[in-house]
């Protein structure tokens, strides 16, 4: 499960033996209806023609296929996997079995291109920490940088890093495409509840192009 905590809290669950198995972000709400509400946060639905397709803003790149997340102040090297919507509605969770991977939205907006990028990771497994372990460190300002496929490097700066309950999630605010180009950092944050096997918030990077 992707998962992320605030300072005090990750070291408290950074070995939580969580269940990984979802990503604990559920469907948006232009995707294709699960078989029964899902609950936690919405995932990102596919970018659709609109403002953002139609009229990009600021500096942006064509779509290209991120293949390495660059962050250097919490020493994040790690290559990407395709994650899509799976058949519960949430978004699949990157392979547990490889804590240093982070995976993208496939079918949204690629890094530096026009809208809203979704880039999510662990924060543990059942027996580590994962390559988001350290994800709440950032601050507004800091640098991150996606390596893509026709060779240009994507460099991002943090606008904030915020924290939500699953409950309360503002799926709109996180996921609405905008004509510029974005990411969202994802993974979860909070308390484990083992009785659900979740964590009880979401740990949201917010970023732009620059």
């Amino acid at each position: 499960m992707l998962c992320a905590a605030a300072a005090v809290i990750l070291a408290l669950n950074l070995f939580g033996g969580n269940d990984t198995s979802t990503t604990g972000i559920s469907r948006p709400p232009h995707a294709p209806p699960a078989a029964a509400p899902v609950p936690g946060t919405r995932a990102p639905a596919t970018p659709t023609s609109g403002a953002a397709a139609d009229a990009p803003m600021g500096k942006h790149l064509p779509r290209s296929r991120p293949v390495r997340l660059l962050i250097p102040k919490i020493s994040v090297d790690a290559p990407f996997t395709d994650l899509a919507i799976g058949p519960s509605g949430r978004l699949d969770a990157p392979p547990a079995n490889d804590v240093n991977l982070v995976g993208w939205h496939a079918d949204g907006a690629s890094p530096g291109e026009p809208g809203t990028s979704i880039i999510a990771g662990h924060v543990d497994t059942k027996t580590s920490p994962a390559v988001f372990a350290g994800l709440s460190a950032l601050v507004k300002g800091d640098l991150f940088h996606v390596l893509r496929a026709d060779g240009s490097k994507a460099t991002f700066r943090v606008d904030s890093v915020e924290t939500f309950d699953k409950d309360d999630f503002p799926s709109e605010r996180v996921y609405a495409d905008t004509a510029e180009a974005q990411v969202r950092l994802i993974t979860c944050a909070g308390a484990y509840d083992r009785r659900v096997k979740d964590y009880t918030e979401n740990l949201v990077v917010f970023a732009h192009l620059v």
